[in-house]
């Protein structure tokens, strides 16, 4: 009952707070305006800019930021207690992340729908921009480099989930296609396209469903690796109405579809037990089998600051800055659409990820396989997850820990085990491919913007095409490829002590991987400053963001310093005291701490000087574009 209770108490809170201080933002702080004319209308080109209802948004917004971010990090984080994994995440994503979201929203939209790194030359000065853009372009490359090899260690741990991933796309493509034409509402069409992907997770394992997808998960990494970045490029240079808006919408069907089914699943398990484990074995109960704190020595760094690096999606995540200001804000028809998108889907991560906790400590107590043919339960089961931070923090590990935990509770209500995990492995290998070309997208603005700072240009602004070496990066589909080709080139570096062989060829990503984390929330201390100096330079009220400003800078610095200087890491020793040094890991890693500091450094210098001085104004655009326009718009 334990378990439930924190659920239901979860699912208020984020109620209460989405409707007392998510309003209180919204009409006091930002004072959004449903009649202010946004990037959307201003700039619509039908491609990247396109009005579009809230509901959409939010289903790309969601399944963008979401991912695998919330999973694999609280699926971790366990190892430290449930209690402060869980109170991170509840007054990390209401207090945190979703004011960080909201807020990069709002200045985006405030600003033709620029990324905060563009927003910050303007806000402090042109060398923060510059910076800035760098650190974004090189967190997006350990993305593209990474989530290929996500999704494809995926595919090959649950094979079912291939092809209701795959014909994902034409649906969406499909449904994209005909609303365009016809202007219809895109619920039901998506209803029925989830309706055929969850019929094709049922039949999975069947006839040439079952061919189909124990063929294709026997493919090599590389293959998986080149054939999504592919992917990604055509997803990204398509308009958005064609694949990322239909597409990520049926994801965040697909999402609430699969919550209501855990919850429901908690329900059945709290009053009647899981699933049977065996022929006269009572039903096992659903309780907390996980301790609340862990102070025993599991190999684990400690607790600050990793716990605040380790668990970023589900309470803040740097990388939501720039679905925000990337593409959420190109999107959105109407300002006082931006507290449901913005703040609203942070909060629904922060459920997720709570349900992923109770899952993996609670949720696996209620069975696994011990790999012999028995069962273990209860903390035997937890345990045998969770022996050391070696054992816990292998990817296959942190979504095993997921999707058996979460499986059981889909069993406790009857569905049968193969279908419920073949479903939860569905959830993640979708997450992780929309969070793959949306990644692809943001990389490609910010490719063309730090170009746009060498190309040159005529008297009339526009780009000189010959005897300019960096032109071609200013057009979407020359940045997209120079994005793609970086993101392959990384992947197809053997890890360190590895061959140069075809089999060693897509996990380059996991050389930076270690360093993603802190970066990753980096991001999310330097959007918090660019969101202060934009309310600064307003006089608006800054008293709620200080804290978390200053929190978001502190802990990724003091985790990236640990983990370069400091020995003991986990079971490893200091990246600079290795035996066999990652230089480029130390490298980059070296580079990001100055650049941080370099920012921080300039907004301390500038942030006496800013205080209700309005920064440099946007150019006038040189089409006369907007609501006269596009005939107005509709809130």
């Amino acid at each position: 009952m334990q378990t439930l209770l924190i659920a239901f108490g979860a699912g208020i809170l984020y109620l209460v707070a989405y409707h007392t201080y998510g309003k209180y933002l919204a009409r006091k702080i930002f004072k959004l305006d449903p009649d202010a004319v946004v990037p959307s209308v201003e700039l619509n080109d039908n491609k990247d800019f396109v009005p579009t209802s809230k509901m959409v948004v939010f289903g790309h917004h969601f399944t963008s930021i979401a991912g695998t971010g919330p999973i694999v990090g609280p699926a971790i984080a366990v190892i430290w207690g449930w209690v402060p994994a869980l109170l991170w995440v509840i007054f990390g994503s209401i207090l945190i992340g979703a004011v960080h979201d909201f807020g990069s929203l709002i200045v985006s939209m405030r600003n033709r729908g620029q990324t905060v790194g563009d927003i910050a030359g303007r806000l402090l000065n042109p060398r923060i921009r510059l910076l800035f853009l760098f650190i974004l372009f090189m967190a997006l490359t350990i993305v593209l480099a990474i989530f290929g090899l996500v999704i494809a260690v995926v595919f090959q741990m649950y094979p079912a989930a291939i092809f209701p991933c795959i014909v994902q796309i034409p649906l969406a493509v499909a449904i994209g296609l005909y609303l365009h034409r016809k202007g219809i509402n895109l619920l039901i069409p998506s209803i029925i396209a989830l309706a055929l992907m969850y019929l094709s997770v049922g039949f999975g394992d069947v006839g040439l469903l079952g061919v189909f997808n124990g063929t294709l998960s026997a493919w090599p990494l590389w293959a998986w690796v080149g054939l999504l970045l592919i992917y990604s490029y055509i997803a990204s240079v398509l308009p958005v109405w064609m694949l990322l808006q239909p597409r990520d919408f049926i994801n965040s069907l697909q999402l609430l579809t699969a919550l209501t089914l855990v919850v429901i699943g908690l329900l059945a398990a709290a009053f009647s037990g899981g699933a049977p484990v065996g022929d006269g074995v009572e039903r096992p109960a659903l309780e907390i089998v996980a301790p609340a704190f862990q102070m025993a020595d599991m190999g684990a760094p400690m607790l600050f600051p990793f716990l605040f690096i380790t668990i970023a999606c589900g309470a803040i995540s740097g990388f939501h800055c720039l679905v925000s200001s990337g593409t959420s804000s190109k999107q959105l028809k109407c300002e006082s659409d931006a507290q449901f998108v913005g703040y609203g889907s942070m909060l629904v991560e922060g459920f997720l990820a709570t349900l992923v906790i109770l899952a993996c400590v609670a949720g696996l107590g209620l069975g696994i396989g011990d790999g012999e043919g028995g069962f273990l339960i209860g903390a035997d089961a937890f345990n045998a997850r969770y022996a050391s931070w070696g054992s816990a923090g292998g990817l296959g590990a942190k979504v095993g820990a997921f999707v058996d935990g979460s499986a059981n509770f889909l069993k406790a209500m009857g569905l049968p085990g193969g279908f419920a995990i073949a479903l939860m492995g569905v959830l993640v290998a979708s997450f992780a491919a929309t969070t793959l070309d949306t990644a692809c997208r943001l990389q490609r603005y910010v490719v063309q913007e730090l170009s746009s700072t060498f190309v040159k240009r005529g008297a009339d602004g526009s780009i000189a095409l010959t005897g300019n070496p960096f032109s071609w990066l200013s057009n979407p589909h020359g940045a997209t490829l120079f994005a793609v080709a970086i993101a392959f080139f990384m992947a197809s570096i053997p890890v360190s002590g590895a061959d140069w062989a075809w089999a060693n060829v897509g996990k380059g990503g996991l050389i930076l991987w270690p360093m993603f984390g802190a970066t990753n929330q980096l991001l999310g201390g330097l959007a918090f400053l660019v969101i202060a100096f934009w309310m600064w330079r307003r006089r608006l009220p800054v008293w709620f963001i200080v804290i978390p400003t200053i929190f978001m800078l502190i802990m990724p610095a003091w985790a990236m310093i640990h983990q370069l200087f400091v020995q003991g890491v986990g079971m490893e020793t200091s990246w600079l005291a290795a035996e066999d040094k990652n230089w480029a890991l130390i490298l980059i890693g070296i580079v990001t701490l100055l650049l941080e500091v370099w920012m921080v450094t300039e907004a301390f210098l500038a942030w006496p000087r800013a205080k209700g001085i309005l920064e440099e104004t946007l150019e006038p655009l040189s089409v006369s574009r907007g609501t006269e326009a596009e005939g107005g718009r509709s809130c």
